[in-house]
């Protein structure tokens, strides 16, 4: 009986850690044959103050946390180290400037297929915590339903460019 009712608070345990973390209306756009990255969005809760660290996914060879900046009339990517997960706040990663992005992908995302990534945040307390989730992929052409920061929502920008510049400073 005592295992059983471990069993059960250690499974609630668990369930309850789980739930301090959401992620939602994440997605992807369908790569096209050849294209090497990729750039994911999506909105994350956490009910504790946290820091979003890390992403990984097993589809790409390397993926990273970035943000979007308008530099001399040119919209620029950056790596950065992390991002800031205020407690309780959504944080929509487009309209605050941000993105996962992916690049050496290994296989092309198709519409309709979902890619499964996983976030690392850090807590105040120095404890780390993954938390996977899947973002299926719209089609190529789709526009976001939201703006990306001060990107036009019609695709009126070069990924492609944008993915050239995101180092230079």
């Amino acid at each position: 009986m005592r295992k059983f009712v471990f069993a059960v608070l250690f499974g609630l345990s668990f369930a309850a850690q789980a739930a301090d973390v959401k992620v939602s209306e994440a997605w992807t756009r369908a790569t096209a044959p050849g294209q090497d990255s990729a750039m994911v969005q999506a909105v994350i809760t956490s009910k504790q103050a946290a820091e979003l660290v890390g992403v990984s996914c097993a589809c790409a060879r390397t993926a990273e946390l970035h943000s979007m900046v308008h530099e001399d009339g040119m919209m620029k990517m950056r790596q950065v180290e992390s991002i800031n997960l205020p407690a309780g706040e959504a944080v929509d990663l487009g309209a605050a400037g941000y993105h996962l992005m992916l690049m050496g992908l290994k296989k092309q995302i198709k519409e309709g297929k979902k890619i499964e990534l996983t976030l690392t945040l850090r807590y105040q307390d120095g404890k780390t915590k993954r938390v996977k989730f899947h973002a299926p992929a719209r089609a190529l052409d789709a526009s976001a339903s939201k703006p990306m920061h001060d990107m036009p929502a019609g695709g009126n920008h070069d990924m492609g460019n944008m993915h050239g510049n995101m180092h230079q400073h």
